[in-house]
């Protein structure tokens, strides 16, 4: 019989997303420090819509590296999931 999953055995870990004008699902970036680029995000939606950035990340997921127009920004959020 299979054992239930105790505590130890999950794990979490931090995402960042980015949603951007014209799609539904959002890019999914994981990094060393997802609060940090929660923040630098924040202040390029805060920023003049005029000044556009081209904004390089590496990260450490699936998606080893990206480039966003700041322009094309709608949103951001700060996601936690478990996994093993």
């Amino acid at each position: 019989m299979p054992q239930p999953f105790s505590n130890n055995q999950l794990k979490k870990r931090t995402s960042v997303l980015v949603f951007l004008k014209g799609t539904t699902a959002p890019l999914v970036l994981y990094v060393e420090n997802p609060l940090g680029l929660y923040e630098e995000l924040s202040q390029v939606l805060k920023q003049n819509s005029q000044v556009v950035k081209l904004i390089e990340k590496n990260t450490l997921g699936p998606v080893k590296k990206v480039c966003i127009m700041s322009t094309q920004i709608c949103a951001v959020a700060i996601q936690e999931e478990q996994y093993m």
